[in-house]
């Protein structure tokens, strides 16, 4: 065994929480109609409407597609009026996608 190495590594290692919630974010990403609707945000600010029509789905299942990405924090919503318009939360889950991309394209 090398003691250094692993004594080095395991002052650094983020805790159990930390790893399974970072788990459980990369399992949103897992899904295609969630990387469809994140890719169709990363353009532009939509209604559900305007996505569902993009990805050729109904709006309920759109909407509990959304409201997955809501919680793990991935995209937020504005009202105007009657209509919720979503975007992504922040550059963050901009830099996830870009880098995902960037990395299969190689």
């Amino acid at each position: 065994m090398h003691e250094d190495k692993v004594q080095k590594i395991s002052a650094v290692m983020p805790d159990e929480d930390s790893l399974f919630d970072l788990a459980e974010l990369y399992k949103i990403f897992g899904d295609s109609t969630r990387i469809k609707i994140l890719y169709a945000l990363f353009e532009a600010e939509l209604c559900v409407c305007d996505i569902a029509t993009l990805i050729g789905m109904s709006m309920s299942a759109v909407s509990h597609q959304l409201r997955i990405l809501k919680q793990a924090s991935l995209v937020k919503f504005r009202r105007d009026g009657k209509t919720v318009f979503y975007s992504l939360a922040d550059d963050h889950v901009r830099s996830i996608l870009g880098q995902g991309m960037e990395h299969i394209s190689e």
